[in-house]
Formats: structure tokens, sequence, C-alpha cells
């Protein structure tokens, strides 16, 4: 959240929107729509003003380092991790597959745009650990990113930074 340099040795990863994973999540909750049926019991589906991104680990031996975030304008963005592996047939998101605790940060409308970003500091410090923490036995990783109050999707920007374990 600060911006300090990152250590030489730092590995910092910019979440990747899914554009093709967050359409097919959009057509599972369009066609329950059109056929009028229910979701399973415990399935998340995906809401209007949720993404998905993900994270592609290249070194999966990490140490959570910090977040750096920006936001112009005002709003609301969480992030939850998803301790799930997609599948080819691209099984149906459940609850007890997203991970606790999520990233929220956020400006209030009536903040001037020169205000830092207020955050959860030990949300967002457990939540960068257990990020490090599955990599080492994932390569690629799922998170549903949600504006909210005002936010949008051009008007962030997001990354973590690693270093690596010794």
């Amino acid at each position: 959240m600060d911006n300090e340099k990152a250590p030489a040795n730092a590995i910092v990863m910019e979440f990747k929107e899914d554009p093709a994973l967050t359409e097919t999540m959009r057509l599972r909750v369009s066609s329950l729509q059109r056929s009028g049926q229910k979701r399973q019991d415990g399935e998340r589906l995906l809401l209007p003003h949720e993404f998905v991104y993900r994270l592609d680990f290249n070194n999966q031996d990490l140490n959570f380092s910090r977040w750096y975030f920006s936001l112009t304008g005002h709003g609301r963005v969480t992030i939850t991790g998803i301790c799930q592996l997609w599948t080819p047939d691209l099984t149906n998101l459940m609850t007890r597959q997203l991970l606790e605790p999520i990233g929220t940060f956020w400006r209030n409308a009536n903040d001037p745009e020169d205000v830092p970003l207020k955050w959860l500091e030990a949300d967002m410090q457990e939540f960068g650990e257990r990020i490090a923490e599955l990599a080492k036995v994932r390569k690629v990783m799922y998170f549903l990113f949600a504006y909210k109050d005002g936010s949008d999707k051009g008007n962030l920007s997001c990354s973590v930074e690693f270093t690596p374990q010794q």
C-alpha cells in the first residue's frame, strides 16, 4: 500500500483479469435464470459487479511482503480468494471454496482524492500470507474482485509483492 521501492529480489505480481472465466460464470447465472432453475445448494453465483482475476505463480516458494493498490475516485473493492482449482469443465463455484479473510480497501465519496485509501491492515496481511501459503501447491490461483460504491475496474491497480524463500 506504500510507495517504497521493492527489494531487489522481490516478485511483484499484478492480478490479471480472466474475462473468459468471468463470462463462463455469467453464463451459468443466465442459464439458471432462463431455465427457472435454482442454484445448487452451497453454490456461489457471480454477481454483476464481480469479476474473476488470477495470479500465475512461476515461483511457488514465496513469503508475502506487501500489497500495492491504487484506486482513482471513490468506492470499495473487495478481493476474495478461491481455493478451488478450476477443472476443464469449469465446475461450479461453491461457497466453501472461498477464503477468509477477504481483502477490502476503499475511499469514501466525501474523501478528497489525495487522501490515502483505507484498508483493513490485519486482514490484508493475513490474506497475503494465505496467498503465499497456497502458492506452494498451486501454479494458478483465482480471485473474485467486487467493485462497489462507485469503484470500477478501470480505476484500479492492484498487485502483491512476495520475496522468494531462502
